[in-house]
């Protein structure tokens, strides 16, 4: 499993000068197990990387991709997961879906694919818009989808031919503190496709030691999150339980536009926050943004459990708004 963008993947391999096609996932019915605009990137060996079916027609795909390869032609498959198929992969039932296969370089235009590399790499929203009965394709701004880019949500239009794979900048997740917690919750953060940035001056806990091959900021919080400029598409968890740490980067946040700013400690200690937020001239609107005591209610008490409440908690805000 790579953490490559599967877009950039597809073209790294393409510029390789290996055969690849793209497999997206376009219409869900049932209990699908993968969502609308899904991917799996295959090359002409049946190497592959991503998922549109969590393992259940895979094999069926990979066989039609580097046919698709060979020709150079588009193909539009329609699967049933059956339950047994399903429950293979820890669904409870099964479900249909439709995945479009395009061949790198012909069904999809390099320059299309550069351009979707490119928008991620710079942060921008873009989507790569597919006529599924005709030749068109084509990559368009935020401002053609909003309801679609807002919701994070690729699928077929009202006319059953225009299918939109929504590319969003990729999910990310600033801890501040790299304490015991942080090391589960990073995992955490990879396992669900947020890219994790650790915060913490203090050489002892930040190491490289502690996080293997990890991203790991050692300016003082409010400096490191003004330079990440967070962005609706980030979450900022503090967990130093230092108010000299924590309270410089609160204050970032909520300058900022993450969709989610959590912060560790009991009620008693976030009272006490709040007081010194609204000493600092902060409106209880803004204080309110802040989730405290940080995570969902589930009794956790480990550092696993409590990192599996927070990430429930920035799951739950990230989709439900």
């Amino acid at each position: 499993m790579t953490d490559t963008p599967l877009p950039k993947l597809a073209l790294d391999w393409h510029r390789a000068g290996r055969g690849v096609a793209i497999a997206t996932v376009v219409q869900t019915w049932g209990s699908a197990p993968r969502p609308a605009g899904s991917m799996l990137v295959i090359d002409n060996e049946g190497a592959m990387e991503g998922s549109v079916s969590g393992g259940c027609v895979e094999g069926a795909v990979i066989i039609e991709a580097i046919d698709a390869i060979a020709d150079g032609k588009p193909r539009l498959l329609d699967f049933g997961v059956s339950d047994d198929e399903a429950f293979a992969v820890g669904l409870a039932c099964g479900g249909e879906i439709r995945v479009l296969v395009e061949p790198v370089g012909t069904a999809m235009p390099v320059d299309l694919l550069e351009q979707i590399v490119a928008a991620g790499q710079a942060k921008e929203l873009i989507a790569y818009v597919v006529d599924l009965k005709g030749a068109s394709r084509q990559v368009v701004g935020k401002d053609s989808y909003p309801d679609r880019f807002r919701a994070d949500r690729s699928g077929v239009e009202a006319d059953g031919r225009t299918f939109v794979a929504i590319h969003n900048p990729p999910l990310r997740m600033i801890i501040v503190g790299a304490v015991h917690i942080a090391q589960h919750l990073v995992a955490m953060a990879h396992a669900c496709g947020y890219q994790p940035i650790l915060i913490d001056p203090r050489g002892a806990f930040g190491s490289e030691a502690r996080f293997p091959g990890e991203d790991i900021r050692d300016d003082w919080p409010d400096a490191a999150i003004a330079g990440l400029a967070p962005d609706a598409r980030t979450a900022v968890v503090t967990l130093t339980h230092d108010p000299k740490l924590d309270d410089p980067a609160i204050i970032a946040t909520l300058k900022s536009d993450a969709f989610y700013l959590g912060c560790l400690g009991s009620t008693r200690t976030h009272a006490k926050r709040i007081i010194r937020l609204k000493e600092a001239g902060y409106s209880d609107a803004q204080i309110d943004m802040i989730h405290a005591p940080v995570g969902l209610d589930i009794g956790g008490k480990s550092p696993a459990e409590i990192a599996v409440s927070i990430m429930g908690q920035i799951t739950a805000a990230l989709r439900q708004r």
